[in-house]
Parts: C-alpha cells; structure tokens; sequence
C-alpha cells in the first residue's frame, strides 16, 4: 500500500474499463485522482465511491480548450501533476477499409491519437512546472504492434501512440525534466469498448464477440484479461519502482503478441 502516496494523478477515460480499474487501483495506492471522461454519471459515481481525494470533471479528449481548463483546475486545487494516463480511447471496427467512411476514420484518430498528443502536451507543461518529474503513461494496444483484420484504422492509431511514446520519452529525456514516457499494450481484456469491435464472421452485426471463447483460440493463456491486470501495469509505470524504465512497451497480453 501507498505506493503512489501523495501523487496526484489524472486519468483520462477514466469513468469506466480499464480507466476505472486505474482510478481505483491509484487511490488505493494513496494518490488523489482526477477522473476524467464524457460518461458524466459513471464518472460522479466513482469519485464518490473512491471518496475525498477522487474527483471527476467532464473532458471531451480531442478538444485543446478542455486539455487547458482541466490542467488549469489540476494546478489550482494541487499544484502539481505527477501520473497523467493517456487512456480515452474508442474502437471502430469496419469489414473493410473500403467500406469505413473518413469521418470514422477521422474521429478514430482524433480520439486515439490527438487526445493522446493534447494530454502529453498539456500535462507536460504542468509536469515541468511543479518541478517534480512525473510518468505519463499512454494506453496503446496488442493492436499497436501487429494488424488484425477489420482494425486496421485501429491499429493505425494504436501503432501511432507506441511511437509518439517513444520520442516523447526522448524528448524528456534530454530536457532532464524527471519525466519518464511508456506505453502500455493490453491484449483481450474484458472492457465495454468490445461493444463496438466485431469481429469476421460474428453472428448479428451489432454482436460483441465472445471473449472466453476468443481467448482459448488466441492467447496462448488461454483465458482474457481483467482491466485490474492492466491498472496493475500502469501502477508501477507510476510508482518508484519504475524510475529506470522510459520509451518502453509493457505488453499485457496473455502471450497474445507473440504468438
């Protein structure tokens, strides 16, 4: 317990998935938490659960102004950000590249790359300002470093967020700034953004696929993933005990990748 006691950390997506379990997972480790999402009741709901030290605020991730209105509130009521996880994310899955429009394209990218892009940029500047380093941690994908059919648009955002990381990780580097960069690559976890991916050949267009079954086939575990197995990932990308770790991919998989 308190391994991140008395840092202050904002999670992005956070009302829901994987960005819940790291909300949860945070404060149980001592850090206050900022929540933020789009998913209003969800998200009240759990910064009231996690109780004073957990709060909520609307954000819509692809949007500069809310990345500055809610860095600014960070400062005020904090002074400082110590753990920003770049999570909000959305999957749309298409049969084909022929058949996806360029506005799902485009909102996929906005979401999942720009959003990505914003909280680096804003959250750094607050990082560097406080004085006292920080880890941002952003949330790439299986997807991020290999293809998979009908996710191409997907994967293209993913694989995009793996190598923003890095240079980023550079880039801090050098500033000296105490700032450490990672990505995190979740494989098949049970998660409400299966909700929108459907996979070849499923019954019933709108049908999330079967992730117990997915999972005996795919991963050579054998079973899927918990978000818990994930926020456990990303606690100690931000704790300490990470300090020597920049520009890295921490793959949480199952053996899904390397298969």
């Amino acid at each position: 317990m308190g391994r991140v006691e008395g840092k202050v950390a904002l999670i992005t997506g956070g009302a829901s998935g994987i960005g819940r379990a790291c909300a949860e997972t945070l404060s149980r480790e001592g850090a206050a938490v900022v929540i933020t999402d789009v998913q209003d009741d969800k998200g009240r709901v759990l910064a009231a659960e996690l109780g004073g030290k957990a709060r909520y605020l609307r954000h819509d991730v692809t949007d500069e102004d809310a990345w500055a209105r809610v860095i600014g509130e960070i400062e005020r009521d904090f002074g400082r950000l110590d753990i920003l996880v770049n999570n909000a994310g959305i999957g749309l899955a298409n049969p084909s590249i022929t058949t996806m429009s360029l506005a799902d394209f485009r909102r996929q990218q906005a979401v999942n790359v720009e959003g990505v892009f914003l909280g680096c940029k804003h959250g750094l500047i607050l990082m560097r300002k406080a004085g006292f380093g920080g880890s941002i941690i952003n949330m790439s994908s299986v997807a991020g470093l290999k293809g998979a059919p009908t996710l191409a648009a997907y994967s293209a955002t993913k694989g995009a967020v793996r190598l923003f990381t890095k240079a980023v990780a550079l880039e801090c580097a050098a500033a000296k700034d105490g700032v450490r960069v990672n990505s995190v690559h979740p494989g098949i976890i049970e998660t409400p953004i299966w909700e929108s991916i459907v996979g070849p050949g499923e019954a019933g267009a709108n049908a999330p696929p079967d992730l117990d079954a997915l999972s005996a086939m795919a991963v050579p575990l054998g079973v899927k993933g918990m978000p818990e197995d994930i926020a456990d990932g990303v606690l100690w990308l931000a704790c300490d005990e990470s300090r020597y770790v920049t520009g890295a991919e921490l793959v949480i998989d199952g053996g899904l990748s390397v298969r």
